[in-house]
C-alpha cells in the first residue's frame, strides 16, 4: 500500500513503530556482529556478550536498579509468567497465597489461575470506575501465607496509573513482594523500583518503540527474591532464563531504553497535550460519550471511551483511515467483551461500544486533528442520525 494512504496509527498501546535510531543500532547485530553471545571462546561470542550487558545497563538505568538484577525475556507475557510462576514455586512450602486485580493482564490472570490448580490461593482484589485499587481493600487481603502481590503499573486498556510507592509500602511492611507489570509504563513515566519498593517489574520493548520478541524481568537483590525457572535448557541468565539471546533484539531493547529516558518528559508533555485537545473535542461534538476510566490517575498517551447507541465493530469499520482498537490486542483471540471495562463497572452494551486510542512519539498534531474529524463523522454515521451532531470544529 502506498504510504500516504495508509490509515492514521493510533494503536500504540497494542505496538509502537521501531524508532529509526534503535533500527540503526540493532542492524549490526544480523550481519556483522554475529556471535553467540553465550560463545564465551572467542572473541564473536565476546562482542555481543559485551553489547547485551551494554543493553543491561540502560534498562537499569531507567528503572534506578542494578545491571545484574535485569534478565532478558522474550516479552513482557513471559516476564511475567516468569515472575508470579517463579516466585509461587518457589516459596510454596512457606507460604500459598497471592494478591492481585481482576483488571490485570489476561497474561497475569491466568498464571494466577494455573496457580489456583496446583493448590495455591489468589484474591482477586476490585477496582473502582477510576480503575484503581483500594489500597484498604489490599492491606485486608494481605495474610501471613502471602508471598507476592502482583499490581500492574499501568492499565493497558485504560490507562489508569496505580499508586506503585503506596502499594510498595504496604507490601513492604508486611514481607510481602511486590511484582508489577510495567509494559505499558516503562518509558512513558517514571519508575523508580528502589524508592517505590518494587521486587519484581515486567516491561517489552514494543510499547516503547523497540523491536517486537524482547523484554526484561527485573528481579531485586535487597530484599533478595528467588524464583524457581518455568523451563529448563542451557542456564542462560543465571539459570533463571534458559536460552540463547538474540544480541540484536538486546541492543535494541537497551536503545529504546535509552532514548525513553532521555525523551520521556517532553513526549508526555506533548502528547497529553494532543490527548486532552482530542477528549475535549470529541466529547463537545459527540452526545453520548464515556470515557472509561479516570483522566486525572490517566497515561498521557491513552484514550477509552464508550460510544452509546454504537457498537465498536461498526465504528472501526467505518474508520478506514484511523488503526484504533476496542480492547486489548493481546486478548484477541476472545469475542468476549473487555474484562476491564467489565471490572470498573460498565454495562456489556458499553463495554462492547468502546474505542482505544493510543499516541506515540511519531503522532502530530495534524493526525490528532484528522482523527478527531473522521471520529465525528464515523460516531455520526453509525448511530445514523439518531443524535444531532455539533459540528467538530
Amino acid at each position: 500500500m502506498d504510504q500516504s494512504k495508509k490509515p492514521i496509527y493510533l494503536d500504540c498501546h497494542a505496538t509502537t513503530p521501531v524508532d529509526p535510531r534503535v533500527a540503526e543500532a540493532m542492524m549490526p547485530y544480523f550481519t556483522e556482529k554475529f556471535g553467540n553471545p553465550h560463545s564465551s571462546g572467542h572473541f564473536y561470542g565476546w562482542e555481543v556478550a559485551e553489547a547485551i550487558e551494554i543493553a543491561r545497563e540502560q534498562v537499569a538505568a531507567l528503572i534506578n536498579a542494578e545491571p545484574e538484577e535485569i534478565f532478558c525475556t522474550s516479552g513482557a507475557t513471559e516476564a511475567n509468567n516468569t515472575a508470579i510462576k517463579g516466585v509461587a514455586r518457589f516459596y510454596r512450602e512457606h507460604r500459598n497465597h497471592l494478591v492481585t486485580a481482576v483488571s490485570e493482564h489476561m497474561c497475569v490472570l491466568d498464571s494466577c489461575f494455573q496457580l489456583e490448580r496446583e493448590g495455591f490461593d489468589v484474591t482477586y482484589l476490585q477496582v473502582g470506575s477510576d480503575g484503581l485499587l483500594d489500597l484498604e481493600e489490599l492491606k485486608a487481603a494481605l495474610t501471613d501465607q502471602t508471598i507476592l502481590v502482583s499490581i500492574m503499573s499501568v492499565q493497558n486498556e485504560i490507562g489508569t496509573i496505580q499508586p506503585m510507592a503506596k502499594i510498595g509500602a504496604i507490601c513492604r511492611e508486611r514481607k510481602v513482594f511486590l511484582h508489577t507489570d510495567a509494559a505499558q509504563a516503562v518509558g512513558k513515566i517514571p519508575i523508580d523500583v528502589k524508592q517505590m519498593k518494587i521486587d519484581l517489574l515486567s516491561l517489552t520493548a514494543h510499547k516503547i518503540f523497540g523491536p517486537m520478541g524482547i523484554g526484561a524481568l527485573y528481579v531485586g537483590k535487597k530484599p533478595r527474591v528467588r524464583l524457581e525457572p518455568i523451563f529448563s535448557g542451557g542456564g542462560q541468565e543465571k539459570g533463571l532464563r534458559s536460552g540463547t539471546l538474540a544480541p540484536a533484539l538486546c541492543v535494541g531493547l537497551g536503545e529504546a531504553l535509552r532514548i525513553a529516558d532521555e525523551e520521556m518528559l517532553e513526549d508526555a508533555a506533548r502528547l497529553g497535550a494532543l490527548r486532552d485537545q482530542m477528549w475535549q473535542r470529541l466529547y463537545g461534538a459527540v452526545p453520548g460519550l464515556v470515557l472509561n476510566g479516570s483522566m486525572t490517575n490517566r497515561i498521557g498517551v491513552n484514550l477509552n471511551f464508550s460510544v452509546d447507541g454504537a457498537d465498536a465493530e461498526s465504528l472501526m469499520a467505518a474508520l478506514p483511515g484511523l488503526a484504533v482498537s476496542s480492547g486489548s490486542a493481546c486478548s484477541s483471540a476472545s469475542d468476549d467483551s473487555s474484562h476491564v471495562l467489565k471490572a470498573i463497572g460498565l454495562s456489556n452494551a458499553l463495554a462492547e461500544a468502546s474505542l482505544r486510542i493510543g499516541l506515540g512519539r511519531f503522532t502530530t498534531a495534524d493526525e490528532v486533528e484528522s482523527a478527531t474529524k473522521q471520529l465525528v463523522k464515523a460516531i455520526t454515521k453509525v448511530r445514523d442520525g439518531r443524535y444531532e451532531i455539533a459540528a467538530a470544529e
